[in-house]
């Protein structure tokens, strides 16, 4: 088969398989949000009960994420990736993989739900004793969420090495729908928060179910349902004991930079979050206190997820599947040391990526109070709350998607030292800024929190970029300016155009169309979203934006639609091999602002098919898909005065010869 055929197979592979991936995450996050409305309605936005739950509920994914998250994604990933290469397709290995980290989960969900407790004492603040012990019973339904979290992320890289990448992106939705089912059989049972509201005095067993317990129901039914296409793998998994030599030890060793950035993240987040309770801590007290319109200007930290939610919109869709695209060219550059094609796919990248963040930013920014108003849960109030943390967030967009398009380029290079670096300077200033922000007036604590992450994903940027100049020299910074600046005019008028339709639709009165109702709100934001869209394309265009036809053609990819490259750009220089992935998406170097358990962080990698065979393959055989480098291919990190260097995980672990691991006893009917 000619070269060009190959690649051509190749490509098309992966954008059957990248449209899969891409449609389960799209349809996941738009059942997310009706979640997160659904919630709002029930418990009402800014409503205590609601934000105790909210603490509880981020709980399970923010430990899992501390203390196995970063394993799992570091050191099980390149194994299980590696081993499914062998003859037995990794059954073995695979194995013993999961028997030891089913034991290790299920141990560490025991020790931390048993600890609810303590573990509700170490990250709030100001609780009173009936929301303390509220936020406890919460903690306990929600914090098995860990194991079947660990599992899921188990059974996804399984999937993934072994080319099924569907199924893991289309679970959530199952998660998403339980969860919905829950809380609509809530609102229908005990009515919705708007008209007979959910408090700490009226709260029982049967709303806890039907909130917290279908949380958990959801989450089980996710990990379930990835069961039936492992089992449709036919790789006879079954507990397997005895783990001498499987390599998890040299793995560690090899991954302890990238494990550290991990648990520095979250336990920075962590601490930010417990500050965050306090405001929802003294709406409680005031409201006992009879002081009901004091209380309801407080911000919680629903407000603050909520917000969250929105603002990393347009990073998930677009950012995370650029960098997809992009990771595996800045990869073989940086093996190459060819630090100009690194230095241009970053740049591309950056230029490319902000096309579409730059208007995501500027679109939430001018939609903040009809989106704040639609999730509110009827309280106009509330629904101001939102708004205004929403527009503090907007503008840092295409500062976190720039930063996160920024580490790669030092994981491409097999650097996971450097995103330590950077982790631990952001981490002090998010500790020290929230240190000082508990001491500030309640009713500003929510709104001083969304400016630290605000200026943190600004100083994310700078720092970075001083580290990036010592490795490349420069960033093509003139170049990625006049784009920006392009792209900053057209955002404008798209800007004006934006809020020239809110005045038309009253959304800058109190007594306005947009603040009349939900329902209001979204009519708003359907009218006046495709006004500032149509505005920002026909300016792109004036101001001669050639991005935007780069952005398009990686988006059409991945829902199966290709766009023609260029001649002689690209396409005809991309070799066959299939590029290896490393590390998952989610490093921990970008501020989690949110709790919400994604599941695109647990992608081994983009979606590659086994090639087709070439003319010197053995007949009837085909090329195989290359994740991860030989062990005997040496390692391509670069080193310096503060790096030495220092490999990515999955590089040079010892394992034996494949599928012949001496320590493993050879059993024969596993050979038959």
């Amino acid at each position: 088969m000619s070269e060009a055929k190959a690649t051509q197979s190749v490509q098309s592979g992966e954008a059957r398989s990248s449209a899969i991936m891409a449609a389960g995450t799209l349809v996941s996050r738009f059942l997310g949000f009706a979640k997160t409305w659904m919630l709002g309605a029930a418990l009402g936005l800014g409503s205590t009960v609601n934000d105790t739950f909210i603490n509880a509920n981020n709980l399970p994914n923010l430990i899992f994420l501390l203390v196995a998250g970063g394993v799992f994604n570091a050191v099980l990933v390149p194994q299980i990736i590696k081993a499914s290469n062998a003859p037995d397709r990794g059954a073995d290995y695979i194995s013993r993989l999961l028997t030891l980290a089913v034991l290790v989960l299920l141990a560490l969900t025991a020790l931390v739900t048993l600890a609810a407790p303590l573990v509700i004492d170490l990250t709030t603040q100001g609780y009173s004793e009936q929301q303390k012990a509220l936020a406890v019973t919460f903690a306990f339904w929600c914090l098995p969420q860990i194991f079947f979290y660990g599992l899921y992320a188990l059974l996804t890289q399984v999937l993934n090495a072994h080319g099924a990448f569907g199924p893991a992106m289309w679970a959530p939705i199952l998660n998403n729908l339980v969860a919905i089912a829950g809380l609509g059989m809530f609102i229908w049972i005990l009515g919705a928060n708007i008209t007979n509201p959910h408090t700490l005095d009226n709260w029982g067993p049967t709303q806890t179910f039907l909130v917290a317990g279908f949380s958990t129901i959801g989450v089980v039914a996710q990990t379930a349902i990835l069961l039936i296409p492992v089992l449709k793998l036919r790789l006879g998994l079954r507990p397997r004991f005895g783990w001498r030599g499987v390599g998890l030890g040299q793995a560690a060793k090899l991954s302890v930079w990238t494990l550290l950035t991990a648990a520095v993240g979250q336990l920075a987040f962590l601490y930010v979050m417990k500050i965050a309770t306090i405001p929802g801590a003294e709406r409680l007290r005031l409201d006992n206190e009879g002081q009901t319109t004091a209380a309801s200007t407080l911000p919680g930290n629903a407000v603050l997820e909520v917000a969250s939610q929105l603002y990393l919109l347009p990073h998930s869709i677009i950012a995370l599947s650029l960098a997809t695209v992009l990771f595996n060219r800045m990869t073989r550059a940086s093996q190459d040391g060819n630090k100009a094609e690194l230095r241009d796919a970053l740049s591309h990248g950056l230029r490319t990526m902000a096309v579409a963040t730059v208007f995501g930013a500027l679109a939430l920014f001018a939609l903040a109070g009809p989106l704040g108003m639609f999730f509110s849960g009827g309280k106009p109030q509330d629904g101001v709350m939102l708004a205004q943390t929403l527009t503090i967030l907007a503008l840092s967009t295409p500062f976190m998607s720039a930063n996160f398009m920024m580490s790669r380029v030092f994981y491409a290079n097999e650097d996971a030292r450097t995103p330590l670096y950077v982790q631990l300077l952001l981490a002090v200033v998010y500790v020290v800024g929230a240190f000082i922000i508990q001491f500030l007036p309640v009713g500003q604590i929510i709104y001083a929190i969304a400016v630290l992450y605000t200026l943190g994903n600004i100083l994310s940027v700078v720092i970075s970029v001083v580290f990036l100049r010592k490795l490349l020299g420069h960033l093509d910074g003139p170049r990625i300016a006049n784009s920006y600046i392009r792209m900053g005019y057209a955002g404008l008028g798209s800007a004006i155009a934006g809020a020239l339709a809110l005045w038309l639709l009253g959304s800058y009165r109190a007594d306005g169309f947009a603040w009349s109702s939900r329902p209001a709100a979204l009519v708003t934001v359907v009218v006046v979203g495709p006004v500032m869209l149509v505005a920002y394309l026909l300016l792109l265009r004036v101001f001669r934006v050639t991005e935007l036809r780069d952005l398009m053609r990686p988006l059409m990819g991945r829902f199966g639609r290709g766009v023609p490259a260029p001649a002689g750009a690209g396409a005809a220089a991309e070799p066959t091999t299939a590029a290896r992935a490393t590390v998952s998406d989610d490093t921990g170097l970008i501020p989690r602002i949110s709790g919400e358990f994604d599941a695109a962080s647990f992608r081994a990698g983009p979606a590659l098919e086994p090639e087709p065979a070439v003319e010197h393959s053995a007949p009837g055989e085909d090329a195989p898909t290359t994740y991860l480098p030989d062990e005997d291919v040496p390692g391509t990190a670069r080193g310096g005065r503060f790096r030495p260097q220092v490999p990515l995980p999955g590089r040079r672990t010892y394992q034996g010869q494949a599928g012949r691991n001496p320590y493993f006893p050879a059993e024969e009917k596993d050979k038959e």
